[in-house]
């Protein structure tokens, strides 16, 4: 089964290769969430220490493809730069960057 929306044989290389990234991204926050949820309800306190310890390794994952993407796909770079590592309420990041004096808001880098 493809997960491909157009035709796989005109795609070009860099386009399958995000197609994999994307995919891989959402694997890993998919297992992040199924690791995460078990580390909530489990009572064995080995077994919550290694499905955390499994669960931090997939944010690793997670983190290591989306950085590959920021490299590799237009559009990822300025927004992780408008929204990452800020001070300011998340929904109020945006508007705060549209305007010249950043509407107030004191967005600088953590």
């Amino acid at each position: 089964m493809s997960s491909y929306h157009e035709s796989v044989e005109q795609l070009s290389e860099k386009a399958k290769d995000i197609s994999r990234a994307l995919n891989s991204l959402k694997e890993e926050i998919e297992a992040v969430d199924w690791y995460n949820q078990r580390v909530d309800v489990t009572e064995d306190a080995e077994l919550k220490a290694v499905m955390a310890h499994n669960r931090d390794e997939e944010i690793e994952h997670a983190c290591m493809t989306l950085e590959w993407l920021r490299r590799n796909m237009d559009g990822w770079d300025d927004e992780l730069e408008t929204y990452l590592f800020t001070k300011a309420p998340i929904t109020e990041v945006e508007e705060a960057g549209e305007g010249s004096d950043n509407g107030g808001l004191n967005i600088g880098k953590m």
